[in-house]
């Protein structure tokens, strides 16, 4: 059957947490292979993939701003969206620490990163300001929007960006802290409905890139506090992960995979720390579970956007 919308006119953002998981999978392996006898081409070849993915939908959403530019304020009116469309900058300042080894256009797209986070924090906390009281709430979703500048530094710092990425990173923690007691507290009120409680996998992320950002600037103590912090929420996770899944497979599924790249890219850094067995254990544990799920949900995810499932879930805005 014939849409009778332009898949392109409904690019969803839940895409984009899937970019974001899809690219720190490939990073995952590339640093993993430093670490470990593993082949350098697979980390390299998931790269590319993720990297032509990514920009693929980063062109069709593109597309469907240049058709209707008012269609960004509708996606940001929902918490789902909001993040998914926060994840774009977070894949962009990713995709730069990628291209490190290359140094192709690393600069101009980890300033874009950057700046486009800034600029969807700001319509995104009016979005929340004007929009229904009713949905003026803590979520793990807030983490992508308010808490993706923590990104940056992974690139930034190599880029000789060290003062900007430590404000950056202050900042993200100072955010970070806020989300979490907030929705701690939601949490003992109210309890997440089936199709969000894979969100809940997204705390995963922030503090694993807290703890990378606070091994860059050699903040020790601090590095400790959140990788400890991180396997203790990985733990609690993996334990949790069958009641996350109750359900079955969602456009909120996104949420699974960049906590789970993120918790094994952190693995390499405690290893080069030399930290013992237990983050070899960790980066064997995530490479093993997250690659099977990350592509999975990859699949799950672009066989959505083709049947125009996904838009319709993820309640993605028409251009």
């Amino acid at each position: 059957m014939r849409l009778k919308t332009p898949l392109w006119r409904r690019t969803p953002p839940a895409i984009f947490p899937v970019c974001l998981g899809f690219l720190g999978l490939g990073l995952a392996w590339r640093n993993a292979a430093t670490v470990f006898s593993l082949p350098t081409w697979i980390g390299d070849l998931l790269i590319g993939v993720a990297t032509a993915y990514f920009i693929f939908f980063l062109l069709l959403y593109l597309l469907k701003l240049a058709a209707r530019p008012l269609v960004l304020l509708e996606d940001l009116e929902i918490a789902t969206a909001r993040a998914g469309v926060s994840a774009l900058p977070m894949s962009l300042m990713l995709l730069a620490a990628a291209l490190l080894p290359f140094g192709v256009l690393v600069v101009q797209i980890w300033w874009a990163g950057v700046a486009l986070q800034v600029l969807v924090m700001v319509l995104a906390a009016n979005a929340i300001t004007t929009g229904p009281i009713e949905a003026r709430h803590f979520s793990p979703f807030m983490y992508l929007t308010f808490v993706g500048l923590v990104v940056a530094p992974i690139a930034g710092i190599p880029l000789g960006y060290l003062r900007l990425s430590q404000g950056l990173g202050f900042f993200a923690l100072g955010t970070f802290v806020v989300i979490t007691v907030g929705y701690g507290l939601r949490l003992l009120r109210v309890k997440p409905p089936v199709p969000l409680r894979p969100s809940m996998a997204i705390i995963l992320a922030p503090i694993s890139l807290l703890a990378m950002t606070f091994v860059q600037q050699e903040q020790e103590m601090a590095f400790l506090v959140f990788y400890y912090f991180a396997w203790i929420i990985a733990v609690m996770l993996l334990v949790l992960s069958r009641w996350m899944m109750t359900g079955g497979w969602t456009p909120n599924w996104g949420a699974f995979t960049f906590p789970i790249a993120a918790f094994s890219n952190l693995q390499v850094m405690a290893i080069n720390r030399n930290l013992g067995i237990l983050p070899e254990i960790a980066l064997f544990g995530g490479l093993a579970i997250g690659t099977p799920l990350i592509l999975y949900i990859v699949y799950r995810a672009t066989r959505a956007f083709l049947t125009g499932e996904l838009a319709k879930k993820s309640a993605a805005a028409t251009a």
